[in-house]
């Protein structure tokens, strides 16, 4: 602890909820508000509480939003016949960043886990199958964009067992395999594997 006050040892603590900060870094993040900006930790602040205590998800897509129904979901110009399900906002804004894709997406907010209590509730899944089902007329392809990990395909599995009944969409899940610009020597053998797996055809 800081052992400057009570209030800077509090701050310092809160700070460290946040990933990958530890008792130096928030620390440091403290005093420099208190010593060279403190305007910016107010609105900071006043940013957060707000943030808090109006922002939930989407009934449609679950992503962050303090609509009921978020500017994504709500944008004409994106194609109702792409859904893209991924596991974080993180992976929205990714995917977001790449530009290749005018879809729209169902974040899972985390993946199957029966250790930590996470399953098909947790994942939103029955709200993925409305979704699905309200959308017969026009969705065409539900896209599986879970990580590579044990827990990732096992949550893609999960949803594809419960969508593959449904003859009206077509289920794919992402590529994986050598990144671009990857030399082999350096690829580990789980991703060679996939990438002569679902090689595809010049």
């Amino acid at each position: 602890m800081s052992k400057i006050s009570p209030l800077v040892d509090s701050l310092i603590s809160s700070i460290q909820c946040l990933p990958g900060v530890g008792p130096k870094t928030a620390r440091r993040m403290v005093l420099h508000i208190l010593e060279m900006d403190r305007e910016a930790g107010m609105l900071l602040a006043k940013n957060l509480e707000e943030s808090i205590k109006h922002v939930g998800r989407c009934k449609e897509c679950r992503i962050f939003s303090e609509k009921e129904v978020c500017t994504t979901c709500m944008d004409s110009k994106r194609s109702e016949e792409l859904i893209c399900v991924v596991e974080s906002v993180s992976d929205v804004l990714a995917i977001e960043d790449s530009n290749q894709f005018r879809g729209k997406y169902f974040v899972l907010h985390g993946q199957l886990s029966p250790i930590d209590n996470i399953g098909p509730e947790e994942l939103g899944l029955n709200q993925l199958m409305e979704v699905v089902d309200s959308r017969q007329n026009s969705l065409k392809e539900v896209i599986l964009a879970t990580s590579s990990t044990l827990e990732g395909e096992a949550t893609s599995q999960l949803i594809y067992d419960s969508l593959k009944d449904k003859s009206f969409i077509k289920v794919t899940r992402l590529a994986q395999g050598v990144p671009l610009g990857g030399e082999l020597e350096y690829v580990d053998g789980g991703t060679i594997m996939h990438a002569l797996s679902r090689r595809v055809e010049m």
